[in-house]
């Protein structure tokens, strides 16, 4: 019987691929990093350089053009980015999410259709389910769908849309029957006429990622666009984000190993009292917790990956628990990063202060920690 450790440890090509990218992280991202941040710019650059090198194919699986090696080492690839650069994670994260309807509801035509142009960095997707009064509550959307001769009619507006005016085509969550609230998925590509986008979000933190609000005026959709059943969309939305939030997991993970590896270096360096200041037991048991953390963290990511990977039950309450301890321990652990760092962690010189502001996204979207642990405890229940 194989062990826990065997059920998710990275066969040798993964492991190649994974050094691989840890080093374009440090010769390619790491340098990009604060500029991504105070400019507020997507880094085209970098989504060309993922592309070059196959990064943009790892949610895919092998007859659409992806790399075909699964759940974890795309969350390996999302972790190391994220040591860097929070905001260059989520190109890998979107690409996952924005796809995902497609990959489990869509058509064999959709699938042939659209993920291949993504695989091979073409083009770029994102989802629409958020709006601005139904977040956590995506029943209550008030965007809608109304058929036509030809297909559907889309009005409304979404909120809170990462990659809104970066990507290609969105997959749009709306009402298609009003009086049973049922709800439908539709692929919309981006330049149907109609199809609005806002002005991008002033954020606290992942600048280099745009946000925005989209709106919907008569957006016509052919009948081909429709993922999955008609009036299964919530199935679709759920499903959908049951593995995604595994890419937010990811993300803090990357935040809180990046937050701490700097702690640890800074504390070599920085003298005082005659001592390096990792040497007084009050900054070195910090340091050994936010080790500890990121650990147990990562521990519980792979785990949940691992178990997507083999269609295990349970997936879904371990992705769940491994998005809030990830989460949460991201956001403590850049705390004490900025702490150990002192005056200089509170300024923009050095990069803890900036994953701090980073981390904090990681408890919010994707399904924030509140509704997660609802999530878990139903599980229990």
């Amino acid at each position: 019987m194989a062990t826990l450790g065997a059920s998710y440890a990275l066969p040798a090509e993964v492991v190649e691929l994974r050094d691989t990218i840890r080093r374009i992280v440090v010769e390619r991202v790491a340098p990009r990093a604060a500029e991504i941040d105070a400019q507020a710019a997507y880094p085209w650059d970098l989504r060309r350089l993922f592309a070059e090198h196959d990064l943009l194919a790892l949610p895919f699986d092998r007859e659409y053009g992806g790399t075909g090696t699964g759940t974890l080492m795309m969350n390996v690839a999302i972790e190391e980015v994220a040591k860097a650069c929070a905001a260059t994670a989520l190109i890998l994260m979107i690409q996952d999410l924005g796809t995902l309807p497609i990959r489990l509801f869509g058509s064999e035509e959709q699938k042939r259709r659209l993920l291949p142009r993504c695989a091979s960095g073409e083009w770029s997707p994102a989802l629409a389910l958020s709006e601005a009064g139904a977040g956590s509550d995506p029943a209550g959307m008030t965007t809608v769908a109304q058929r036509a001769p030809d297909g559907w009619v889309i009005n409304g507006a979404k909120s809170w849309i990462s990659n809104a005016g970066v990507a290609d085509f969105y997959v749009v969550f709306a009402v298609s029957d009003p009086a049973e609230r049922r709800i439908t998925a539709f692929v919309v590509e981006a330049d149907r006429p109609g199809l609005g986008v806002g002005a991008p979000e002033h954020k606290l933190g992942i600048r280099g990622s745009p946000t925005a609000q989209l709106s919907f005026d008569a957006v016509e959709v052919p009948p081909e666009n429709v993922i999955g059943p008609v009036g299964k969309g919530l199935a679709v939305a759920f499903s959908t984000l049951e593995r995604s939030r595994l890419g937010a997991a990811a993300q803090a993970v990357g935040i809180a190993q990046g937050a701490t590896d700097y702690a640890v270096g800074y504390a070599r360096e920085r003298h005082q009292f005659g001592r390096p200041i990792g040497d007084f037991q009050a900054i070195a048991f910090k340091l050994a917790d936010m080790e500890l953390r990121t650990a147990a963290a990562r521990e519980l990511l792979y785990r949940a990956c691992a178990m997507v990977d083999g269609r295990e039950p349970g997936a879904g309450k371990h992705a769940s628990m491994a998005k809030v301890f990830a989460s949460d321990t991201a956001m403590a652990v850049t705390v004490e990063a900025v702490q150990v760092l002192g005056g200089y962690g509170y300024v923009r010189d050095y990069p803890v202060e900036r994953m701090m502001r980073d981390a904090k996204i990681t408890q919010i979207y994707e399904g924030t920690n509140e509704i997660q642990r609802l999530v878990i405890a139903r599980t229990l229940l």
